[in-house]
């Protein structure tokens, strides 16, 4: 278990700390903390105990308009001001023993036109644009330079930066320029979202999550691991990945999906995203071992 991370979203808690946090665990990914105490706290904690920090941005509540930097976005004010914000983060941050700080990519989103998006959760419409108004070039470009800054910012900053995929179009699953990015900048990662993945694939007939966990699973440095059930409804969203949820239920089959990552990187680290709070101490337990007994097999 030594690959396992806990998350902590809104600040320190204490109750969420003491039932799923265990002394093996690699460490606690933090975001949108609304008190400088929490965070001090939080640091203190990862010297006394020697676990590592990883951040989602933003790690201050408040220090961005929107949660998501827009660090694709098309009018170059907006996205100016997301690498203004990031840098900032980083100012905050400085002192702090970062392993990693976590972007979501693309950002806006990439929407493919002929998919319904209705039951994907955005702030507002700044959070995305359609798949016909942003061509393969522009994407090419505007990533390319994402790349290259961030790069730059975690040589000078010590950090390794994470994009975590949001929802995913053509650009990213039929085409290999991506990949050809990651190979060409190495100090960048990639974060994958079981549930997230299982959702568009779910709503998104050209999406096969399989598919995304066997190709990119490799340039991953973290898995972010959650269920969700969807038959007519989305419902359960952030569920413990529970051995006994069957996808015949509309579960994500997540026995696949890491079967599939143990295959591609099994050192990858798993941070458990879920609602710990919805299960008992004896359920979170058995997650916990299920999860390592797939990984290590």
């Amino acid at each position: 278990m030594k690959q396992f991370m806990i998350g902590q979203y809104g600040g320190f808690d204490d109750r969420k700390y003491e039932k799923d946090f265990r002394d093996s665990f690699y460490g606690i990914e933090a975001c949108l903390f609304h008190t400088h105490e929490d965070y001090l706290k939080l640091v203190e904690e990862a010297k006394k105990r020697g676990f590592h920090i990883g951040v989602h941005f933003p790690m201050r509540a408040n220090a961005s308009r929107l949660r998501d930097a827009l660090i694709l976005s098309l009018d170059d004010e907006i996205r100016t001001d997301a690498f203004n914000n990031i840098e900032e983060e980083l100012n905050y941050l400085a002192t702090a023993p970062l392993d990693y700080i976590l972007f979501h990519y693309p950002k806006p989103v990439l929407l493919d036109d002929s998919v319904n998006w209705d039951t994907w959760k955005f702030t507002n419409s700044t959070e995305y644009i359609l798949e016909s108004n942003y061509s393969f070039e522009q994407f090419v470009e505007k990533s390319e330079y994402l790349f290259n800054w961030l790069t730059a910012k975690s040589e000078q900053y010590h950090f390794t930066p994470l994009l975590e995929f949001d929802a995913l179009n053509k650009y990213i699953y039929d085409t290999d320029f991506l990949e050809n990015l990651l190979i060409k900048y190495p100090k960048i990662k990639l974060c994958l979202d079981t549930a997230r993945l299982f959702h568009q694939e779910c709503i998104d007939p050209s999406l096969d999550a399989r598919k995304i966990f066997r190709k990119y699973t490799k340039y991953a440095a973290s898995i972010h691991l959650s269920n969700m059930q969807i038959t007519d409804t989305i419902q359960n969203r952030h569920h413990p990945a529970l051995p006994e949820l069957s996808p015949d239920e509309g579960w994500a089959p997540i026995e696949d999906y890491l079967n599939i990552i143990r295959e591609e990187n099994n050192k990858v680290r798993i941070m458990f995203e879920h609602r710990s709070d919805r299960i008992s101490d004896q359920q979170l337990e058995s997650c916990y071992l299920w999860v390592d007994s797939i990984l290590n097999k």
